[in-house]
């Protein structure tokens, strides 16, 4: 990513609609399908520390750890979150074998500098027998738009395409279900119709009464989610699988 966008990303991300949203799917996820405390959970690509921020606040007691490529992320996340971060790669993750038990990865393996299979098989390796992988992606390839092209995202994903990728890696999918449902046709409009090579990513603050009634739509759906509901469409795949040994 370039370094502009970690940039505004460390000036909205604690306070836009949509990576409170981000955040709040992914520790629903953690809560729901790994219930244990104090569990050992990396973030493998945690940015400017926004995730780690969150998950720090939550009850559980995580035993959190990030890694990301830029190394003045790693810098501010660490500094944010009070965790251990490491300016690592996530093809080589500097963990050993079974060493934790939860990998969480937003938005990471759908940039231009990672192999998704190879990204996927050291998650794996990293895990503990029975361990969990939470990924949100972004949906539908068809999609990729400017924003992709400021954040370096070089690829979107369908739930299909990630169920496979995760199959062929050796994890059992628990989960998988696209989110942003609500929101997305206004989404795939703008991105369609906005083509222009001088045009910004979506990351950047919104008006406060814009940015409530946006939460407000993803808190919505969030129940749903909370409930088990698959939905059938969105701009993200949320998807929870487990390290599958035998």
């Amino acid at each position: 990513m370039e370094a502009a966008e970690y940039e505004k990303m460390a000036d909205v991300e604690e306070r836009m609609w949509w990576y409170r949203g981000l955040h709040a799917n992914l520790l629903l996820a953690i809560e729901r399908f790994v219930p244990a405390p104090a569990l050992r959970l990396l973030d493998a690509g945690c940015g400017t520390g926004g995730l780690l921020s969150f998950l720090r606040a939550a009850p559980a007691g995580y035993r959190l750890f990030g890694v990301d490529a830029w190394q003045p992320a790693c810098e501010l996340a660490a500094v944010r979150s009070r965790c251990p971060v490491v300016n690592a790669v996530f093809h080589r993750l500097p963990f050993a074998d079974g060493a934790v038990d939860v990998v969480v990865s937003a938005d990471v393996l759908c940039h231009e500098n990672v192999d998704p299979q190879i990204a996927l098989q050291e998650a794996r390796r990293c895990l503990r027998a029975e361990g969990v992988l939470v990924l949100s992606l972004p949906a539908y390839q068809w999609m990729l738009s400017y924003h992709d092209e400021r954040v370096q995202n070089v690829r979107r994903f369908t739930r299909r395409h990630v169920l496979r990728l995760l199959d062929e890696a050796g994890f059992a999918p628990l989960y998988a279900t696209y989110w942003n449902t609500l929101l997305f046709p206004v989404m795939a409009l703008r991105r369609l119709l906005v083509r222009s090579a001088d045009s910004g990513s979506d990351v950047h603050p919104y008006p406060p009464a814009l940015d409530r009634f946006l939460t407000a739509l993803l808190s919505g759906e969030r129940a749903l989610l909370r409930a088990g509901a698959r939905l059938p469409f969105g701009g993200s795949v949320l998807t929870v699988a487990r390290r599958r040994d035998a």
